[in-house]
């Protein structure tokens, strides 16, 4: 059977989103989006403006993408609510992701605004994934007010350091049945396949493409990380052995006593 990633109501090929800030322009970040192979692409607010006569960063996105406006700059409910208004009047579309920060410095999400903000938005019919710290009591609480996925971070935003909140991310895979979609910290190929391998729906990547060296071939390379982590996942992987060895191939019988 064909293994599609269900979210929103809908059902797409990739389990790898992509975002689109960083990039050295936005020809670089079409070609990232198309080699990646992402169906749902995340793009800020501020940097849409459909009457723009300069370039306009909607025009590089491929159009069987799915665009999900994110909230970026909100610091409360409030906020992000406005924004998802004005990026659904805009002719962005319905689908937000919630992004609601209060702290400059690790710029972690505060949990209880961005539920306010799931509450309002999933009653006035939008598709929204929840930007998140990992904690099982507010996820629930996401998913019971309607939220499509929740999107824990694996690390602070753009720190590349993996997934840190490992443990925490395993029991919301275990315990949510909405999508559990790991967002923020990755930063190599072998992080998202991590994520992948542990049971998670999908992952989001933005700056470790972007500020790579060359973002096609980065794209690419999470791309193929993260259908090889899906695979292994869907395989059953072992789990870890003690300290001593157990052989592959035994020998039993081959120098036994027998004559």
């Amino acid at each position: 059977m064909e293994d599609l990633f269900r979210v929103g109501g809908r059902e797409f090929q990739s389990r790898l989103l992509l975002g689109t800030g960083k990039f050295a322009n936005y020809a670089v970040m079409k070609k990232a989006i198309e080699e990646s192979g992402s169906d749902i692409v995340t793009v800020a607010l501020r940097r849409v403006d459909p009457g723009s006569q300069a370039d306009n960063i909607l025009d590089f996105i491929p159009p069987q993408c799915t665009l999900m406006t994110n909230t970026s700059g909100a610091r409360d409910a409030d906020e992000a609510i406005r924004i998802a208004r004005l990026a659904k009047a805009g002719g962005a579309g319905n689908w937000i992701k919630i992004e609601v920060v209060q702290d400059n410095k690790y710029l972690l999400p505060e949990n209880l605004e961005t539920l306010k903000a799931v509450e309002v938005l999933v009653k006035e019919g939008f598709v929204v994934l929840p930007y998140m710290s990992p904690d099982l009591s507010m996820a629930r609480r996401m998913e019971d007010a309607g939220a499509a996925a929740v999107m824990p971070l694996g690390a602070p935003i753009g720190s590349n350091r993996g997934i840190k909140t490992r443990e925490l991310v395993e029991i919301m895979v275990r315990e949510i049945k909405v999508p559990v979609i790991v967002d923020a910290g990755i930063g190599s190929p072998s992080q998202a396949c991590e994520c992948m391998e542990i049971g998670c729906a999908a992952v989001l990547v933005n700056t470790a493409v972007a500020i790579s060296e060359n973002p096609v071939q980065m794209a690419s390379a999470f791309r193929d990380a993260v259908m090889a982590g899906r695979r292994a996942y869907l395989s059953g992987i072992p789990e870890k052995g003690g300290l001593s060895g157990a052989a592959s191939s035994p020998l039993t019988g081959f120098l036994s006593d027998e004559k």
